[in-house]
C-alpha cells in the first residue's frame, strides 16, 4: 500500500484537508442502513412476485444519453454530475433509473421479450440545490414495462405500488396513489395558449409539480413573471396572462365538490377538456385504468384521480401518478407536518425513440426509499428501525481471547448477532465500548467462570450509567439483579430468552 504524504505549502506547514461532507450528501449509520436493507428486500419481493425481472445498469452513462438535462454549454453539468473521459467524451452519473433503462432497451431491443418488464434498485445523483430532505445522492426502486401501450400496464404498476406500501406496514388511509394524465394537461395548455411552445409548456408543468411544496400562490407566481425564494434566488416564470393562469390553476386545484367525492373528479376533468383530442384521449385512458384497478379491488381509498398531479420531468406523455403519505410526522423543528410524496412515475412513450427513432411505449414507477424510510422512522421512532440486538463477548483474560471469539462464533451460528471485543482496553473500556455499540447483552467468561463450566450474561439496558460508575469487574457484576450465571451448555437458550425479555432462572 502506497503511503500518501501531506504536501508542503509555503511557510513549511503541511496541507491538511478539512474533514467536511459535501453539501447535499450524508453519511448513514448502521441502523439506517439495516432498516433500508429490510425495506429494499420487501420492495424487491413484491416486484418479483408480479413477474418483473431484476436489472442493474451502469452508474455512468454517456452524457448525450441523458438528453433533456444537458444545457447548451461546454460542460454539461446542469442537473447531473459530469466528467470528461480520456477519449474526450462526457460521462454523467445517472440522474434517474429511467434514462439508462431506455438506453438499455434501445441497445438490446432485438433480444428482449416484449413487453420487457424490469425492476431496479440503485443510487442516483442530482446536481441540484440541496435543501431539507433533498439530497444529491439517494436510492430509487423502479419498476417499468416497456413495449406495451395498454392501460393495464399502468394499472398494474399502481396496484403493485399499493402492495409495496402495505407490505411495509402502511394501512389504508396512511397513503394515497394519485393519478392524472399529461394528455389532459395538454388539453388545458392548448386552451391556455401554451401547448405549441415547448419552453413555456415545460415551465408550466414544472411549476404545477411544485404545487404541494409552494402552494397556490407560489405556483401562481411561477406561472406568471416568476418567483424569488427564501434564499433570494429568482426563478423565471412562464409569463402567462391572468386568464390563462386561472384556467391552469382551475384545472390543477381540486374544487370542493371533487375533494369530497373522488368519483366526480374524472367527469369534471373530462368536461374541462371537451373538444381537445389529446384531452379526451387522456380522460378515456384514465377511465380504463380506473376500471381495471377497481375490478381488482383497489378502490378510491388507495388509487384515485387527482388533477394536481403533474410530475416535473418533460418525458412523460400519458398517465402520471404519485404516491403520497397522508399521516402527520414531527419534523426537526418539532412541528407536525404531512410528509407527502414518496414516489411516482408515469408513461413515457417517446424516450426510447431518442435512440432508435421509433416510438416504443413504456410506463414506470419509482419509490423514493430514502424519503419513505425517513417518514416511517419519524412516525414509529428510531427504535423500530434499530439493528438486530447485539451481544458483546468480553475478553477479561487476554490469554483466553481465542475462547471469547469461539463463544461469539457459537452465538452467530445460532443466528444471534455477536462479536468478541477486539480492542486493547480493560474492563471499563470494554463496558464503554458495549454501551456505544448499544449492545443488549454482555457475555462474561472469565477464568473463574470457565473453571466452573459457567458463563455470565449481563443485561445492558442501563449500560451508559454502569459504564460511568463501575470501576472493577466485581462492582459491575453486582450492580444489578439483571444478571444471570448459567451453565455453559445453556448459553444459546439463555441468551435467546434474555433477548426475548424473559428470565432464564
Amino acid at each position: 500500500m502506497n503511503e500518501q504524504r501531506s504536501a508542503p505549502v509555503p511557510g513549511g506547514k503541511a496541507f491538511r484537508p478539512k474533514p467536511r461532507l459535501p453539501r447535499g450528501f450524508k453519511d448513514r449509520d448502521e441502523a439506517e442502513l439495516m432498516a433500508e436493507a429490510r425495506m429494499l428486500d420487501t420492495i424487491r419481493g413484491v416486484y418479483a412476485s408480479y413477474g418483473f425481472q431484476a436489472l442493474e445498469t451502469s452508474a455512468f452513462e454517456y452524457a448525450d444519453a441523458l438528453g433533456k438535462f444537458l444545457p447548451d454549454s461546454d460542460r454539461p453539468n446542469e442537473g447531473v454530475f459530469s466528467l470528461k473521459d480520456d477519449d474526450g467524451q462526457w460521462l454523467s452519473l445517472r440522474y434517474d433509473l429511467t434514462a439508462p433503462l431506455a438506453r438499455h432497451v434501445a441497445e438490446n431491443f432485438q433480444n428482449l421479450p416484449k413487453p420487457f418488464r424490469r425492476y431496479q434498485v440503485g443510487t442516483v445523483w442530482r446536481n441540484e440545490k440541496p435543501g431539507p430532505g433533498r439530497f444529491r445522492e439517494f436510492i430509487q426502486c423502479d419498476a417499468d414495462t416497456v413495449g406495451s401501450a395498454a392501460p393495464a400496464a399502468d394499472a398494474e404498476l399502481l396496484m403493485m405500488c399499493a402492495d409495496c406500501l402495505e407490505s411495509l406496514g402502511l394501512k389504508r388511509g396512511d397513503y394515497g396513489i394519485l393519478l392524472n394524465s399529461r394528455k389532459l394537461l395538454d388539453g388545458v395548455l392548448e386552451a391556455a395558449g401554451v401547448a405549441a411552445d415547448p419552453v413555456r409548456r415545460g415551465i408550466v408543468l414544472r411549476a404545477l409539480d411544485k404545487l404541494e411544496r409552494l402552494g397556490v400562490d407560489g405556483v401562481r407566481a411561477l406561472l406568471g413573471e416568476g418567483r424569488r425564494d427564501e434564499s433570494g434566488d429568482f426563478t423565471s416564470g412562464a409569463g402567462l396572462n391572468p386568464e390563462a393562469i386561472s384556467r391552469v390553476l382551475g384545472f390543477a386545484v381540486p374544487d370542493q365538490e371533487s375533494a369530497g367525492d373522488p368519483e366526480s373528479v374524472l367527469p369534471r376533468l373530462a368536461r374541462s377538456v371537451a373538444g381537445s383530442t389529446a384531452g379526451e384521449a387522456g380522460a378515456a385512458n384514465l377511465g380504463e385504468i380506473l376500471r381495471i384497478v377497481n375490478t381488482c379491488g383497489y378502490g378510491a381509498d388507495r388509487i384515485r384521480v387527482d388533477s394536481g398531479i403533474v410530475r416535473g420531468l418533460d418525458y412523460y406523455t400519458g398517465a402520471v401518478f404519485e404516491a403520497q403519505l397522508t399521516f402527520p410526522v414531527t419534523n426537526d423543528a418539532d412541528e407536525k407536518v404531512v410528509f407527502g410524496s414518496i414516489g411516482g412515475g408515469g408513461r413515457y412513450d417517446g424516450l426510447v425513440a431518442r435512440f432508435t427513432g421509433a416510438e416504443v411505449p413504456a410506463t414506470g414507477i419509482s419509490i423514493g426509499v430514502s424519503r419513505l424510510l425517513s417518514a416511517l422512522k419519524a412516525r414509529a421512532g428510531a427504535q423500530a428501525f434499530a439493528a438486530a440486538p447485539l451481544c458483546v463477548v468480553l475478553v477479561l483474560d487476554k490469554g483466553a481471547a481465542a475462547e471469547a471469539f469461539r463463544t461469539a462464533a457459537e452465538l452467530r451460528a445460532a443466528g444471534i448477532r455477536a462479536e468478541a471485543y477486539a480492542g486493547d482496553g480493560g474492563m471499563k473500556a470494554q463496558l464503554k465500548y458495549a454501551d456505544k455499540r448499544c449492545a443488549a447483552i454482555a457475555v462474561i467468561e472469565g477464568g473463574d467462570e470457565r473453571a466452573r463450566g459457567e458463563i455470565t450474561l449481563k443485561d445492558l439496558n442501563r449500560g451508559a450509567e454502569l459504564a460511568k460508575t463501575a470501576e472493577t469487574r466485581d462492582a459491575w457484576l453486582t450492580a444489578r439483579p439483571a444478571q444471570q450465571t448459567v451453565r455453559r451448555g445453556e448459553l444459546v437458550a439463555c441468551v435467546r430468552a434474555m433477548l426475548d425479555g424473559g428470565r432464564t432462572s
